[in-house]
């Protein structure tokens, strides 16, 4: 069977350009993938025991079995009511500004006593490098259904009415916004608490990925970790 093979940010070099097949035998699972890959040379042990495995845009674990077809993304740390659908204004990637006001406007209603809202912008300088730009990539089908489940688990179980979050791709320069998270509720320590989780929860499992373009240089920055279990289980 064959699997079509992804990677992305700093690991993107890896493999060809727009990705990769691989040939394995029936039966294959996840690990048994990893381990062909690493005694072929494709990829480092290092750079494996930090990564995350999604199979068909969904977290999985060692144990999943691999079918002829799948698509395998290999993710490196990251810079990730109704059931909100990909073009949902309140769940984006965008690759122009992003428009703070109009999605503050978008979330507000009657109910609400509190918006909390999570600018993130390009600062200019990391760790005393001068930054002249970034420049954010994704793995843009799965970032977008992770961004909606968090959404639906703020909403469903932190107490939130809504939640909007919108994430820039592209190069942006210091002083853009590159994440707006806008939250709505009745009491504001729900609002804070709910945007606080949203945003930490996205750095740690929304497959986006930011480079850095320093003065002196450019880097990949490094990501947080990944969740222990993203899948519920250990890779």
């Amino acid at each position: 069977m064959r699997v079509r093979l992804l990677t992305f940010g700093p690991l993107k070099s890896a493999l060809p350009a727009g990705g990769s097949w691989r040939e394995l035998p029936a039966g294959s699972s996840v690990a048994s993938l990893i381990a062909d890959l690493l005694s072929s040379g494709v990829f480092t042990d290092a750079a494996l025991s930090s990564a995350a495995i999604a199979v068909n845009q969904e977290y999985a674990s060692s144990t999943a079995m691999l079918h002829d077809g799948d698509e395998v993304a290999i993710l490196p740390p990251v810079s990730g009511g109704a059931d909100p659908t990909p073009d949902s204004p309140l769940v984006q990637l965008v690759r122009e500004p992003i428009d703070a006001a109009a999605i503050l406007a978008s979330v507000k209603a009657g109910p609400d006593g509190a918006v909390v809202v999570f600018d993130g912008i390009v600062r200019d300088n990391t760790r005393g490098r001068q930054t002249l730009h970034l420049n954010y990539e994704a793995y843009e089908e799965m970032a977008l259904r992770q961004m909606q489940l968090l959404r639906l688990e703020a909403i469903e179980h932190k107490g939130a009415r809504e939640v909007a979050i919108v994430h820039r791709l592209g190069r942006l320069v210091v002083g853009e916004t590159s994440v707006l998270i806008a939250v709505a509720s009745a009491h504001r320590g729900v609002a804070f608490d709910s945007c606080r989780w949203v945003i930490d929860t996205l750095k740690k499992t929304v497959p986006i990925w930011k480079k850095e373009q320093f003065a002196d240089g450019a880097v990949w920055a490094d990501g947080e970790p990944f969740p222990q279990d993203p899948t519920g289980t250990t890779r």
